[in-house]
């Protein structure tokens, strides 16, 4: 059994499910579980209606048009379609009419675009003479808390998952399961949706609790490359990645997995394959725990870009114990996460999403300390081999300082696989030009 996820672009009309329909053909000896993200932009033109509704508008058009133009140009009659669309419609009246939209509405109203997509898909492959059917997530033992937006899924899905998926796994039942990435149902019976990378969680879940050879995850270029390829045209593939390294090249900006949805897959031991759904007889690169042979000393280089730099010196005769306890309590009291941070006895230099409001936070730290803010700053990662740090850090500072870029601020992560430095944001493309040329000499 292998787990295969497309996202929303890979099924954003009626060319790419063909397309995504050949793929999974190619794959069905494999026993493949199909996991599908909404439509294109589904989800945003659901909230767009959401928006609507609470003003006392009701539009479903642009919603119901992209799917009922798919279904017609598939020349297919997809199986609930209709259902869903009335279900939808009746939804978004309620909002009307209550003029107001709670979060758990919100689960509900966006889930509608992965169970419209996987019903387009699983008809499209029976047409196409593929025993498949659609499931809904819940259908195959997703059980989530009720923590709506952003769910954690319940340990007891180990169990559920495989209790659904056995009979497929082991020959008795020859129906590829199509099934809702995001979604899933509370103890209560309430959609939920599993947040960020909730999609590429719902594959590595599956394919964790099932077991799979391996878990897929297609996109548009050839497996995790060593730079973003809009940068650096000649980036290369690599053939390996550890769950660490994988983790670290999403935290900082590299479009791979999100990092919760690594957290199964390291639990399990289950490998990860990213795929080019454009090329696909190239192999991708594979996410393992350990890697088979001696790494290369640099992996790939990321880069973070619009983030906040703030550098705070204390003012008071506190032990560096008190004053870094009382710095990063206040970033917890305004619920405001650090990305990168380096630390002395009484000072901290440290990053954070621009987006963050930070007046409240600044004005608890500048009762302890010099506070400076600096604005467009990018944080460049490496990730690497860090036993290599000396000769890394030798060869891209002096390849920084020839083309006069001067860092801001470093830091080796505790992971041992990533060295981060700060740069200012409009240098961040140069830097990487200049370090993956240092690098990989391209």
């Amino acid at each position: 059994m292998i787990v295969m996820k497309f996202g929303g672009s890979s099924v954003a009309n009626a060319d790419r499910i063909r397309h995504v329909a050949s793929i999974i053909k190619a794959y069905k000896e494999k026993r493949p579980v199909v996991v599908l993200s909404a439509m294109g932009d589904t989800t945003d033109h659901l909230l767009e209606a959401a928006d609507l509704a609470v003003k006392g508008t009701v539009d479903v058009k642009k919603i119901m048009e992209l799917h009922n133009q798919t279904e017609k140009d598939l020349g297919i009659k997809a199986d609930s379609l209709v259902a869903l669309q009335e279900e939808l419609q009746q939804l978004l009246t309620g909002i009307s009419m209550l003029k107001e939209l709670t979060k758990r509405t919100r689960d509900y109203l966006v889930s509608f675009g992965e169970r419209m997509s996987v019903r387009l898909m699983a008809a499209y492959l029976k047409k196409e003479g593929l025993t498949a059917d659609y499931f809904d997530s819940w259908d195959i033992g997703f059980v989530s808390d009720s923590n709506y937006m952003s769910a954690e899924l319940d340990d007891c899905v180990w169990q559920t998952i495989p209790e659904h998926l056995n009979d497929y796994k082991n020959g008795k039942s020859d129906v590829i399961p199509i099934v809702t990435g995001f979604i899933a149902k509370d103890k209560a019976g309430h959609i939920t949706t599993l947040g960020r990378g909730g999609s590429d969680l719902s594959a590595t879940m599956i394919g964790s609790a099932m077991q799979a050879e391996e878990i897929q995850t297609w996109k548009d270029v050839d497996g995790i490359l060593t730079a973003d390829p809009r940068i650096c045209p000649e980036a290369k593939p690599v053939s390996e990645v550890t769950y660490e390294e994988a983790q670290e090249l999403a935290v900082f900006g590299s479009q791979v997995l999100h990092p919760r949805s690594m957290v199964p897959c390291i639990k399990s031991g289950t490998p990860v394959r990213v795929k080019n759904s454009y090329n696909i007889q190239s192999p991708g690169s594979i996410i393992v725990a350990k890697h088979s042979a001696k790494p290369n000393r640099v992996c790939a280089i990321t880069s973070v870009k619009h983030v906040t730099l703030i550098d705070i010196v204390s003012t008071r005769m506190l032990g560096a114990a008190g004053f870094l306890a009382h710095i990063f309590n206040q970033f917890l009291k305004w619920n405001i996460s650090i990305d990168v941070v380096a630390t002395s006895e009484v000072s901290v230099s440290l990053t954070i999403n621009t987006d963050a409001d930070i007046s409240g936070l600044l004005e608890d730290l500048k009762k302890v300390a010099d506070v400076e803010v600096k604005q467009e700053k990018a944080i460049i990662a490496i990730i690497c081999d860090v036993g290599s740090t000396s000769s890394i850090l030798a060869d891209g500072f002096k390849a920084l300082n020839e083309n006069g870029i001067n860092v801001q601020m470093i830091s080796q992560g505790a992971s041992k696989v990533n060295i981060s430095f700060i740069c200012d944001d409009c240098q961040s493309k140069d830097v990487v030009k200049i370090l993956h040329k240092a690098y990989f000499g391209a």
